[in-house]
This record gives structure tokens, C-alpha cells and sequence, in this order.
């Protein structure tokens, strides 16, 4: 079946990203046209993904004449902090990575992010390229060069910008994934259409589930990483226009952060925290009221929850960490219409004043 190509056109790093079922067995040839000059390549991977994809990855890339290492780490949200990190740096060198050898990214967001920060960052920065294997890491993380990792203080305080040499994006990747992690990735894809396309939102609603969604994939991860590219182009450092897909994530962190980011997954916080921002929105007089419900249904038909616990105090924190912070000024996205996002400049303290009372009624 014939893939789907994007670039994202920016200066002096230009990358395409390649949605191909199959491509998966592909990607040493792939590989070896993105790093011709590399010799080894360093595999990151994770406990979960290992086991289903880590050997065929090993040998498509064999074949392509890489000598190959791979490192697994635990699966989870844990895996990414810095002393892993340190761990990876000690593993790439003792494997004798140089400059012109590369780093790939074989899993979801954890590892796409964990991965790509220990490329930017070991001998002051070599090539990366990835491979994801979830639904949000292929709609979402693994797209425009955000790598990171977590400190106590909170998630992804620590990072750079660190753009790919490719995105090798495989649908069947997602057969495997677990009904849960597939209902996270759908979070993500759903905030697109809320924030920059309303027909692909109601593509989302009429799909209604996985297996529907399943018939339409390749529409849907072209459509997602489209959007993405969009803003990344038009934003790559996150200072405009790219602030928009934060959408459901100012508050939605307050949700991880409450259960420690182990009982709550990125994507059901972010799920949450969009209908909190419409809700937000229109006491502002900036989102239509009937915007909540249209939003709230569609989550519901993913999956997703639609209210967390998490105490006010919580909240606070998340707030006060949050990378859009700029002062004692925060910017909030909010909807000005389903498939249209503002961004909105508030002090911390009126976005607070503004929550309490909607939080304990």
C-alpha cells in the first residue's frame, strides 16, 4: 500500500515524516537513507514495546549494515528522569557512539522524549530518528522536536528542542496496543480537531470508536501530524501560534501531577482539562457554552473520563509550574469556536480567582 509523506519545512532541518503500513521492516533501508555517514545506531526502547517489534527493528536495521545496540528501559512514566538519562549517556559512549552515528526512538512518548534528550545533549548533540509505536506518540510526541525529561518539581521541566532526522510512522503499530493506551492517544487526536479542524472532529465523532477509527487510520495520523507540522513550522520554539496545542494541558497536568502521574495518564488529564477549559472559556464570554457537551460526548465515546479528583492545592502547584508561565502572567488556550483556539494572556492569579469557585462547587 502506497504511504503518506509530510515535511516539515524548517531551515536547515527539514525532516519528512512517513506513514506507511509495514514500514516498520523497512526502516534500516529508511535509515540508511536518512544517516549515510552512521555506523552505529543506538536503540532505545522500552519493556513493553521489546518484545513485539525490538527484533525486527534490530534486523531490518542489521541488514542495512548498522552495527546495533539496544537499550530497554522500563515502561512508564518513571523511566523519564535523569538519572536514566545519565544512564543512557554512560551506554551510548561505552557502545563508542560518535558524532556521526545516531540515536532511534522505538516506542511511545516516554522513550521518544527520553530518547531524543540524551541525543541532543550527548557529545554535544548527534542525529536521532523516530519510531513510534503508540497512537499519541505518532499523532503527537514524536513530531517537532520537544525531548525532555521530568524533575521532582514536575513533568518535562527539563529539555530542549531537538528536531529528527525522520518520523518512520508504521499504523500496525497500533494492533498491539492496549485498549487504555489506545483511549490516551485519542485525547491528542481529539484536541486537533478542537483546536485547528472542526470537520475532522466530526469525522472523530461519526467514527466513534476504535475499530472505527482503525478504518480511517492513515487519514487520521496525516491529518494530526499535518496540523502539528502546521504550527511547528509556523512556531518551532513554542512562543505564538504552537502555544495552541497546550490545549487541555494547563490544567490537565493538575490531574498527573494529583495521582503522582501514575493514576492518571497524559491523556486522560489532557481530557479532563479540555472541558475545563471551555469551561473557563465561556465564563469568559470567549467559548460557546454548548461547546462543553459537543467535546464531553465525543470524549465519552473514546473512553476517556470527563472530571478527576484533585485537590485545589494541586491545582495551585500545576499552575505555578506551568512552562507557558512568562512573570506572574500565564497564557491559557482556550476555544473561540470548535476547530478555532486563542490564546489568552492572564495573570496566574485571575486564572485562579477565576477556577476556585467553579473547582469547590
Amino acid at each position: 500500500m502506497r504511504g503518506k509523506t509530510l515535511t516539515v519545512a524548517l531551515p536547515g532541518r527539514s525532516y519528512d515524516i512517513e506513514i506507511q503500513r509495514g514500514l516498520l521492516d523497512r526502516i534500516g533501508e529508511r535509515c540508511r537513507g536518512l544517516l549515510p555517514r552512521a555506523v552505529r545506531l543506538f536503540v532505545v526502547t522500552d519493556s513493553n514495546v521489546a518484545p513485539l517489534y525490538a527484533q525486527r527493528a534490530e534486523r531490518s536495521l542489521g541488514e542495512a549494515g548498522f552495527q546495533v545496540r539496544t537499550q530497554v528501559l522500563p515502561a512508564g512514566e518513571s523511566a523519564k528522569c535523569p538519572q536514566r538519562l545519565a544512564q543512557l549517556w554512560e551506554e551510548m559512549l561505552s557502545f563508542g557512539l560518535t558524532r556521526t552515528d545516531a540515536v532511534v526512538a522505538l516506542g511511545g512518548g516516554v522513550v521518544g522524549d527520553l530518547a531524543g534528550f540524551a541525543a541532543a545533549t550527548v557529545l554535544r548533540g548527534v542525529d536521532y530518528v523516530q519510531i513510534p509505536t503508540t497512537l499519541l506518540s505518532q499523532v503527537d510526541s514524536s513530531v517537532g522536536g520537544k525531548v525532555a525529561v521530568d524533575l521532582k518539581a514536575g513533568k518535562n521541566l527539563a529539555g530542549a528542542f531537538w528536531q529528527p532526522k525522520g518520523v518512520l510512522i508504521d499504523p500496525e503499530c497500533l494492533n498491539t496496543l492496549p485498549e487504555g493506551t489506545f483511549s490516551d492517544g485519542m485525547a491528542e487526536v481529539i484536541k486537533y480537531g478542537c483546536i485547528r479542524d472542526e470537520e475532522f472532529f466530526r469525522l472523530l465523532d461519526r467514527c466513534g470508536s476504535r475499530d472505527g477509527v482503525m478504518e480511517h487510520i492513515e487519514e487520521v495520523l496525516y491529518t494530526c501530524c499535518d496540523l502539528k507540522r502546521q504550527v511547528v513550522v509556523e512556531d518551532e520554539r513554542d512562543t505564538g501560534a504552537r502555544m495552541t496545542l497546550n490545549f487541555g494541558h494547563t490544567i490537565g497536568h493538575a490531574f498527573e501531577l494529583s495521582g503522582h502521574y501514575e493514576t492518571w495518564t497524559h491523556g486522560q488529564g489532557v481530557a479532563v482539562g479540555m472541558l475545563w477549559a471551555c469551561r473557563l472559556g465561556s465564563q469568559l464570554g470567549v467559548t460557546p457554552p454548548e461547546t462543553e457537551g459537543t467535546i464531553r460526548a465525543v470524549l465519552e465515546k473514546f473512553g476517556l473520563p470527563t472530571a478527576i479528583p484533585c485537590p485545589w492545592e494541586t491545582l495551585e502547584e500545576a499552575v505555578g509550574r506551568d512552562k507557558k508561565n512568562a512573570g506572574d502572567f500565564i497564557t491559557l488556550i482556550l476555544l473561540e469556536k470548535l476547530g478555532r483556539a486563542v490564546p489568552r494572556r492572564m495573570e496566574r492569579a485571575e486564572l485562579l480567582s477565576l477556577l476556585r469557585p467553579l473547582w469547590e462547587g
